[in-house]
């Protein structure tokens, strides 16, 4: 399998709203990059909305497609988490949840008009939702003497690289994101830095 030098993500949360014979479909979609993103988004929605009858939901993350969850929280099942899913995948999407928020309006849609009115307010909240592309970035764990500070900087930003994570004590030690199509390079290239220590997270 060829490696991915970008992915397709929302650049920003957006929001819809579908209506079908009375119920109603709030859509939210959210950027993410963890299953913890997901669950404090979703327990947010559910105080924000505590009338609701259904938050259905779905989500992907990663980039080996296998990180992936739908929920019909409560309809038919396949009814709703499904089709959300469908639609974050039209869209060639990861690293987004897209949660939709039901009020039940009297009237029963039946499995078909469920299918149907999740996934038109999915579709609906991806269409004023803007799609970025981002660059896949592997990580490594750098450390290093504070007199290196500069030497290992210029690398970084030489790398298009960025720092996640930075800690200083007796030593620097960085934790960075290095884009994919240069991590050989910056393998090399930081091996070159005598008494640097990098280790790949």
């Amino acid at each position: 399998m060829e490696e991915k030098h970008y992915y397709n993500t929302v650049a920003s949360t957006g929001f819809a709203e579908f209506k079908d014979r009375g119920s109603k479909f709030l859509a939210f979609v959210y950027p993410i990059e963890t299953t913890d993103d997901v669950k404090k988004r979703i327990e947010a929605l559910k105080k924000e909305h505590p009338k609701a009858n259904h938050h259905c939901f779905a989500y992907r993350l990663g980039l080996d497609g296998n990180n992936f969850r739908a929920s019909d929280d409560g309809e038919p099942s396949g009814s709703a988490g499904k089709p959300i899913l469908g639609q974050i995948d039209s869209k060639e999407c990861t690293n987004t949840l897209i949660v939709v928020v039901r009020y039940f309006g009297g009237t029963l849609l039946g499995v078909p008009g469920l299918i149907n009115a999740y996934k038109t307010a999915a579709a609906f909240a991806l269409q004023v939702t803007p799609i970025t592309q981002k660059q896949v970035l592997h990580h490594f764990n750098i450390q290093f003497d504070y007199t290196q500070m500069n030497e290992v900087m210029t690398l970084i930003k030489q790398m298009e690289g960025t720092v996640v994570e930075k800690e200083q004590s007796l030593f620097c030690r960085f934790k960075v994101g290095i884009p994919s199509q240069r991590v050989q390079q910056f393998a090399h290239e930081i091996k070159e830095l005598h008494t640097v220590e990098v280790s790949k997270v």
